[in-house]
């Protein structure tokens, strides 16, 4: 990375357990009390959208009371059914611009790009706010296909204006090396929820110089 650019502290990115029912609202209360946290990802899976626009109440109340983002993860219908602040596309979850034309100019649009600097330069032509690198680590929340390196982070953040977002195995260990390898945003979610997420938010935050 070049000295010569100023950037913005790195910041955090929460990503929800496929289990948000039951004291999740009140552990996410928590989590965003301890530290600055700029977004935070609704990510279920096989359940329909009524079950989860249900779900998603509460816990997008309490990020509007914290004033962190709420991404909703793959699905433009039950983000534009939300009003959420944006929405969270995987390769096979819809197309930018469909999500720009439902979700409306200032919906944040972010875009899984693995470890593929022609998926993150593709993602930027079609207007997302941010890319998403990963995984860098091993991660036991989701199955992982793509492996990204760190370099990748450098070489985009040298040429691009546009966020990226690093994310997959992260530790408060491990975080600090990604944002000074160019991440605007560390994503986790296992690392923080398989634990105490009190402790583990203040360690990222802590990691990062947040507080």
């Amino acid at each position: 990375m070049t000295a010569d650019i100023p950037r913005e502290p790195t910041q955090l990115y929460l990503i929800s357990p496929l289990e948000v029912g039951g004291d999740f609202p009140e552990r996410l209360r928590r989590a965003l009390a301890a530290a600055p946290v700029a977004a935070f990802q609704f990510r279920v899976k096989g359940i329909d959208e009524h079950t989860a626009a249900d779900l998603a109440a509460p816990l997008q109340q309490i990020c509007a009371d914290a004033g962190t983002a709420f991404i909703v993860n793959d699905s433009i219908s039950l983000a534009k059914r939300l009003d959420a602040d944006g929405v969270h596309l995987g390769q096979k979850d819809g197309d930018v611009r469909e999500a720009r034309e439902r979700l409306g100019r200032e919906a944040q649009i972010g875009v899984t790009c693995h470890g593929s600097r022609d998926l993150a330069m593709e993602a930027g032509e079609a207007g997302a706010d941010y890319v998403a690198f990963g995984a860098f680590f091993p991660t036991t929340t989701k199955e992982v296909e793509h492996h990204a390196d760190p370099e990748i982070l450098t070489w985009w953040q040298t040429i691009f204006e546009l966020p990226c977002v690093a994310i997959g195995g992260i530790t408060p260990e491990t975080c600090g090396a990604l944002a000074e390898a160019g991440a605007d945003f560390i994503a986790v979610s296992g690392a923080v929820w398989n634990g105490d997420e009190v402790a583990a938010v203040k360690a990222f935050a802590e990691a990062l110089k947040l507080v």
